[in-house]
């Protein structure tokens, strides 16, 4: 079985440096976001959509190395068509996000 959440690092608009991870519960991923190594996970209930695009990127991927079903990608697209309509998913198969080499 697949290893159940995905980690990544990103910036806000602060400036401040934040790790991020989501944890696959069920149907849902819960997201948690810390400053420092040694500071505790805080559950972020309302993350942004630049959380979601992470999430499905990190989801893309490894569905590429078969460790997750392709339904996934599927389920989080929806998620974020509910949450972010102005996002304009609309049915692509990948998220370009600065940097990512897709743009």
């Amino acid at each position: 079985m697949a290893k159940a959440q995905i980690s990544w690092k990103r910036t806000t608009a602060a400036g401040e440096r934040l790790q991020v991870y989501a944890h696959h519960v069920g149907n849902r991923w819960l997201f948690y976001v810390r400053e420092r190594r040694f500071d505790p996970w805080q559950l972020n209930p309302d993350p942004p959509l630049e959380d979601w695009l992470e999430l499905l990127d990190g989801i893309q991927r490894r569905i590429a190395r078969r460790l997750l079903r392709p339904e996934e990608a599927h389920r989080v697209r929806q998620a974020i068509r509910e949450r972010f309509p102005e996002a304009g998913l609309g049915d692509m198969q990948t998220a370009a996000r600065p940097g990512s080499g897709c743009e």
